[in-house]
């Protein structure tokens, strides 16, 4: 019965083993829409970076023109 056992134990360990190891072998065509959807994420992340960055710049722009305006008053 202990041998039974040990032979059943020692095939499920060894039958994890090879089948929990096992690399995803992905086809080109997978890779290719892997590789498509990262540039996609990274490509929208950039565009909100970037159309942050130019809402902060026309902020500025219309500060510094109030404040020509101001000086101008001013003289």
């Amino acid at each position: 019965m202990k041998k039974a056992l040990f032979a059943v134990a020692l095939l499920f360990t060894i039958s994890i083993a090879f089948t929990g190891c096992r690399e995803d072998k992905k086809t080109p065509e997978e890779k290719i829409e892997a590789a498509l959807e990262e540039v996609k994420v990274e490509a929208k992340e950039n565009s909100e970076e970037l159309a942050d960055d130019v809402e902060d710049a026309i902020e500025d722009v219309k500060d510094e023109i109030e404040e020509v305006k101001e000086e101008a008053k001013k003289d």
